[in-house]
């Protein structure tokens, strides 16, 4: 309305404007033709005028707030069998049975329904008296327009006469990565016999954390066995391969707060992978008169030979039933036979290893006979075949020096050095200072093991020996190799228990 007003107004001026005109005795086709002109003017500038709505203001990312709860949160004495939760704005449940922990553990998860701002939780099991209760909804609760999380809404009751207040916090770390694993959940059980974790469900659990931290509220007084346990169904130790931790002392809950504990899990034995048997259509085709041929890779990288490494593999396509080494010859560019090499199959037949000290930057030739090898099917290569290539020179390389700090030899450490998710090489540590001269150029991730049993690898736990598991630490430096370079660097350990 405004703007047409101010339209109006404007208008209004000019035909006055003209009027002023028309008694100044100015002829009636200049009046006629400047009138028009105003109107064109008029008609272009509103034309061009463009109405924009007011904006609709932030946008919301605030998380629903619960308005009343029915009974209310931290009630006393609660008796009731529904509870009705009210928020200020229409909400929605998500993979609540991933979500929602209720402690100590009923039989019997309870439903959760939502509908507009409500959320309505059904006990579907007898309440112990007293007893405080807590349901935490994780991640759950999420408010529909935007999809904002009500992070670990906790409602909590007491059957009882008091809310018990008592709390345990700790860590839960993978024994053979140092890496947490949210799929795991904390268990604390009140029936601190060994056999309970076999059998019964714990009386509390809580949530893993990204950094594999757990937090245990609401807990009566009292003394608990605490393990780590598959989010599962089951709730127990059922199965040797899955990941499982337990503390080595019982835990006493009896202040507000009871000292962190850590616990590292692990898999007694590995999950073997189930094979699967596979069916092969026979089908009639009509023999062909060419010939098959033996075809083989080498694990050579662009025809050079790294040093370090003294074994140079052929990898063929198909399984080998025979082989003779000596139709195989290492030769130098004169095509002279060179000493000290072995030539051997594994034990799938479908390599041949030749194993040698390798000069530094040397030209070699490895020549292998056609009649050399033949596969089951009696074939074998279509001709003599020469493979030309060099070993690597020593500037193709860097060297290493890394310096410990708070190095303890007593704990066995073991320096164990990735290439990516590979364990290239594990090397005891027995001194401050390692150092090699010839190192692969690359990235590489540190890891440390320590070994209790020294024995240079890894070993498992096991809960009947209650023998913990050996841990391995990531480092937080890595070490990263250029060729022909002096490559050092210093690592600052931990502290270990």
């Amino acid at each position: 309305m405004i703007f047409i007003a101010v339209i109006a107004i404007m208008f209004a001026t000019e035909i006055l404007h003209l009027v002023l005109i028309i008694k100044m005795k100015k002829t009636a086709p200049s009046i006629l033709v400047y009138f028009l002109f105003c109107i064109v003017i008029y008609m272009s500038q509103t034309g061009c005028a463009n109405i924009i709505p007011p904006g609709g203001g932030p946008r919301d990312s605030l998380p629903p707030v619960l308005i009343s709860a029915l009974p209310k949160d931290s009630s006393k004495n609660f008796a009731a069998q529904k509870i009705v939760l009210n928020f200020n704005e229409y909400v929605e449940v998500k993979d609540v049975n991933s979500n929602l922990i209720v402690s100590p553990l009923p039989k019997n998860t309870p439903t959760v329904d939502y509908k507009l701002k409500t959320v309505t939780i059904k006990l579907k099991d007898s309440l112990e008296p007293n007893t405080t209760y807590s349901l935490n909804f994780g991640n759950s609760i999420v408010d529909v327009n935007e999809g904002n999380i009500l992070h670990n809404f906790t409602y909590v009751f007491s059957t009882g006469n008091t809310i018990d207040s008592s709390s345990l916090s700790g860590k839960i770390l993978l024994a053979e990565t140092g890496k947490a694993d949210t799929t795991l959940v904390a268990a604390l059980y009140n029936n601190i016999a060994d056999t309970a974790v076999y059998k019964l469900k714990p009386k509390y659990i809580a949530t893993i954390q990204r950094d594999g931290s757990f937090n245990f509220k609401y807990l009566a007084k009292g003394t608990y066995a605490l393990y780590a346990l598959p989010n599962d169904f089951s709730k127990k130790y059922d199965d040797s391969t899955k990941l499982f931790a337990f503390a080595d002392s019982l835990i006493v809950v009896e202040n507000k707060t009871t000292a962190p504990a850590t616990l590292y899990a692990y898999q007694e034995f590995k999950r073997e992978e189930k094979k699967t048997a596979t069916t092969t259509k026979k089908t009639t085709t009509k023999k062909s008169d060419e010939k098959k041929y033996v075809t083989y890779t080498t694990s050579l990288e662009a025809f050079k030979q790294d040093i370090l490494q003294n074994t140079l593999e052929l990898h063929f396509t198909t399984p080998l039933s025979f082989f003779n080494p000596e139709r195989v010859i290492l030769t130098d560019t004169n095509y002279n036979k060179l000493p000290n090499y072995t030539l051997a199959k594994d034990t799938s037949n479908t390599k041949i290893i030749l194993t040698t000290q390798w000069k530094e930057n040397f030209a070699y030739k490895l020549i292998m006979y056609k009649d050399a090898l033949k596969d089951s099917a009696g074939n074998g290569l279509a001709k003599n075949d020469t493979i030309k290539f060099f070993t690597k020179k020593e500037t193709d390389y860097g060297s290493v020096k890394i310096r410990f700090n708070n190095l303890d030899t007593t704990k066995f450490p073991v320096l164990q050095i990735y290439k990516q998710t590979e364990l290239i090489e594990a090397i005891k540590i027995t001194q401050k200072e390692f150092s090699r001269k010839l190192f692969t150029p690359g990235d590489y991730e540190l890891k440390i093991l320590y070994d209790k049993n020294n024995n240079g690898i890894y070993d498992a736990g096991s809960f009947k020996k209650k023998l913990q598991p050996e841990i391995i630490v990531p480092l937080d430096k890595k070490l990263a190799v250029r060729a022909n370079w002096d490559n050092e660097t210093e690592i600052f350990l931990k502290p270990q228990p």
